[in-house]
């Protein structure tokens, strides 16, 4: 059974820092870029960041460029989503997911494996 778990969410003042994991297990995603994505209460899910398969290659969200970062371990098949200077906007339940190819999209339906979720609060 193939499992996304994230984990590594919970509550943090504004302008602080979280450090979201990934785990995969079932099978390995090495060949796949991985993605985070958010959906805030009554809001859509929305694209967050995306690494492709090696991670070489990066994607952002214009509103979360040069706060967050995103990387992978392909030896632990885990993804990490680095959030700095958090702003309550940020609030949300961020999920993991795998895209079926090996570069990234912010396009969601091209990831077909999702995680259930963590939440993510940033109070003011």
């Amino acid at each position: 059974q193939v499992q996304l778990v994230e984990s590594g969410g919970g509550l943090v003042q504004a302008g602080g820092s979280l450090r979201l994991s990934c785990a995969a297990s079932g099978r390995t995603f090495s060949s796949n870029a991985m993605g985070w994505f958010r959906q805030a209460p009554g809001k859509e899910r929305e694209f967050v960041a995306a690494v492709s398969w090696s991670g070489g290659s990066t994607y952002y969200a214009d509103s979360v460029k040069g706060r967050f970062g995103i990387s992978r371990d392909n030896a632990k098949n885990t993804v990490h989503l680095q959030m700095n200077n958090l702003k309550p906007e940020d609030t949300a339940v961020y999920y993991c997911a795998a895209h079926r190819s090996p570069f990234g999209t912010r396009v969601i339906g091209e990831y077909d494996y999702w995680g259930q979720g963590t939440q993510v609060t940033v109070s003011s």
